[in-house]
């Protein structure tokens, strides 16, 4: 599986949002929270954006959304990696 990870510009860019309005959305469950790439660097992954977004299109309600950005973090905890710790 090929998962890209966007940097805060990018995301801000296909959000239209500005980085104070991201960081509101996540404090309030409607926006993932970043994924640590190394030190001082964090990333979003490209599908979870994009299903942000699709959700955003299709008139979702905060509700929705946060019951997305669980299903969102669900999945990610779902990842197996062999050696990985869980």
């Amino acid at each position: 599986m090929n998962i890209t990870f966007l940097r805060l510009p990018a995301v801000l860019a296909a959000t239209g949002y500005k980085r104070s309005t991201l960081y509101l959305r996540m404090s309030q469950g409607l926006w993932p929270r970043p994924v640590s790439l190394g030190y001082r660097c964090v990333g979003w992954p490209q599908h979870e954006v994009e299903a942000i977004n699709s959700a955003r299109i299709a008139d979702c309600s905060e509700a929705g959304i946060r019951e997305l950005v669980e299903s969102l973090y669900a999945a990610r905890r779902s990842v197996a990696f062999p050696g990985a710790l869980q």
